[in-house]
């Protein structure tokens, strides 16, 4: 650190500050000094890499100018840059430029278009879309040998929550850096109020303040939790990559070898011009469920189908389960009803196309309210930290992605809007609605065992849960 700024920063801005990798997100809780170890950063790269040329965002004007424009001008020494009021720039003797720019509407990116820069950084990426995150991608480019870097700062929360969590955090440990399918490398620095000890010195009442807001908020702004949003229906949801292999406090867990032995369920919504979602689950001895694997129907855009056929899908459903089916292996089929209902066709209606290629289902129950409360008691943590639901990672990828995304109707609000992508979760509803458990079993008491469930033939067709 150069002594001559007179520059103060925390541990956690300074894992920052140094990280190397291609796209870095700082965040989690209010009052880690995300902001300022941006402006830091900006900084001493702008002085040690001569003539670079950083952009720096936030989603609107008015935030930009009472933040981080602000803030600069109070940090940055004038003896080594000017700011241009009119061009938002900080011009520097040695060449660098630091931008700041802002993206309120969807096309703001294209008055980048054409730009490049070393690095970009985003404050409050969760206030962007991820079209704007990765048009901008694209400006980071250069031949002068310097760092190429996407860096950003956030809360949990905003209308980016979802696409930052799945980016970033879901399934990866934080401070560790992770390889992506393109070969780059991200990183998640959690950030919390207590790192800050200038505020904490500062404003001892902060955290009390923080103490005082509603439950959501005060998750996400005092602890940075990032499993938690407003309107999210399953707020019992944890991907902690702490549990993954402890299987405690997650509800992704490391995938293993199913024992042959275990019930076996194949559960389905059928989909043409919208997904359609396959999900196989198996339960253990004491009840507990859980999704193995998953044949996901979508285009690669959200909510868009890939028009498979009932016959297309129920040849892949035997191609997936063709192990399974010479080791002895029972599964039982549950569907949505509606797959009974005629389509006018001469071949049926979709249960009889799927029956013709050798995939049976039973008729599954389209309670929707029942069948959330079922999600919600599966989800349900017990007094030593376990569920009776999980979901095998990088088995189950679309069910991890779209479960915990779900938000409730805004006309009918003790149900799951279905504009969303909410076909798995359809899915899952007719498993569990097959084999219902009650909120007892969920007793916080120190003889819960008790109140497991056991698992028990009936009409040898499929089994329930009785309590």
């Amino acid at each position: 650190m150069d002594s001559k700024l007179k520059l103060e920063i925390t541990k956690t801005q300074l894992k920052f500050i140094e990280s190397k990798a291609d796209e870095v997100l700082f965040g989690g809780a209010a009052g880690g000094g995300k902001s300022y170890g941006q402006l830091v950063d900006a900084l001493l790269f702008a002085l040690k890499y001569p003539r670079s040329i950083q952009l720096v965002l936030r989603r609107t004007f008015p935030e930009l100018e009472h933040s981080l424009i602000m803030n600069s001008l109070l940090i940055y020494p004038t003896s080594v840059a000017s700011y241009k009021v009119s061009s938002r720039k900080w011009i520097f003797k040695n060449g660098s430029v630091i931008e700041f720019g802002f993206c309120q509407s969807e096309t703001d990116v294209l008055r980048y278009q054409g730009a490049e820069y070393d690095i970009v950084r985003f404050d409050e990426l969760t206030h962007f879309t991820e079209n704007q995150y990765t048009y901008l991608l694209s400006r980071v480019r250069g031949t002068n040998g310097y760092p190429k870097q996407i860096k950003s700062s956030t809360n949990p929360g905003g209308i980016g929550h979802n696409w930052v969590k799945r980016r970033f955090i879901d399934g990866y440990e934080p401070g560790v850096e992770h390889k992506t399918e393109f070969d780059t490398k991200r990183l998640f620095i959690p950030s919390f109020v207590q790192d800050n000890k200038f505020l904490m010195n500062l404003d001892k009442d902060y955290i009390k303040r923080l103490e005082q807001l509603p439950e959501n908020e005060r998750r996400a702004l005092l602890f940075g939790e990032w499993d938690i949003f407003d309107g999210q229906v399953f707020t019992e949801w944890k991907n902690d990559i702490r549990g993954y292999k402890s299987r405690k406090f997650s509800h992704v867990i490391k995938p293993f070898e199913i024992p042959k032995e275990w019930r076996r369920f194949r559960a389905f919504d059928f989909g043409y011009s919208k997904p359609f979602a396959v999900s196989w689950y198996a339960v253990d001895y004491d009840g507990r469920a859980y999704n193995y694997r998953e044949l996901y129907g979508c285009a690669g855009k959200p909510d868009v189908g890939i028009r498979w056929t009932a016959q297309k899908i129920a040849d892949k459903i035997l191609e997936l389960e063709e192990d399974e089916t010479k080791a002895g292996c029972k599964i039982t089929g549950i569907a949505d009803p509606a797959i009974w209902n005629a389509t006018g066709s001469a071949e049926g209606s979709i249960a009889e196309m799927m029956e013709k290629r050798g995939v049976y289902f039973e008729k599954g129950k389209n309670d929707r309210l029942a069948g959330k409360m079922q999600v919600h008691y599966r989800l349900a943590f017990d007094a030593e930290g376990f569920p009776m639901l999980y979901f095998f990672e990088g088995k189950c990828s679309n069910m991890i992605r779209t479960l915990p995304e779900l938000k409730y109707d805004s006309i009918n609000p003790e149900d799951v809007d279905t504009k969303q992508e909410d076909h798995l979760y359809d899915a899952l509803k007719y498993f569990l609605m097959s084999n219902p458990i009650t909120p007892n079993n969920f007793d916080t008491s120190d003889n819960i065992e008790e109140y497991s469930p056991i698992w028990t033939e009936k009409n040898s067709s499929f089994e329930r849960f009785i309590v």
